[in-house]
């Protein structure tokens, strides 16, 4: 039976504990690993968070899974807390889902993303800062 995107992300979402961008700056200093899957055109147009790990979003389950030959150093284990973001907050909830299907259950995204961050103050570089 097809389903609509909309279906498709609620299922995503009611498997997360999505956080606030104050929380996610909270945790990436408290050692969560903060993930900007945006792609570089949409990181260019509308500016970094300092320290964020860039992963797009199309190689983001290969970087992360810690069984994966071409994970990053940073998938240390499947325990890891990674908070993953786009720009407004949609993606990120289906990429977030998608690591939980790799076994990496304590990850999340941000509630709007890229955008909300932005709008909260907290760290970034680029166009607006």
């Amino acid at each position: 039976m097809p389903r609509t995107i909309d279906d498709i992300l609620d299922d995503a979402r009611a498997r997360l504990e999505r956080i606030a961008p104050g929380r996610a700056h909270a945790e990436s200093l408290d050692g969560a690993l903060l993930v900007d899957i945006r792609p570089a055109a949409q990181r260019a147009a509308e500016g970094e968070v300092p320290g964020a790990l860039i992963v797009e979003r199309n190689v983001l389950e290969w970087r992360l899974d810690p069984a994966s030959d071409a994970r990053l150093p940073q998938a240390t284990g499947y325990d890891l807390r990674v908070i993953v973001f786009c720009s407004e907050g949609y993606t990120s909830s289906l990429a977030a889902a998608s690591l939980h299907d790799l076994g990496l259950t304590r990850a999340t995204d941000i509630v709007g993303g890229f955008q909300a961050w932005r709008a909260a103050g907290l760290p970034a570089t680029g166009p607006g800062s």
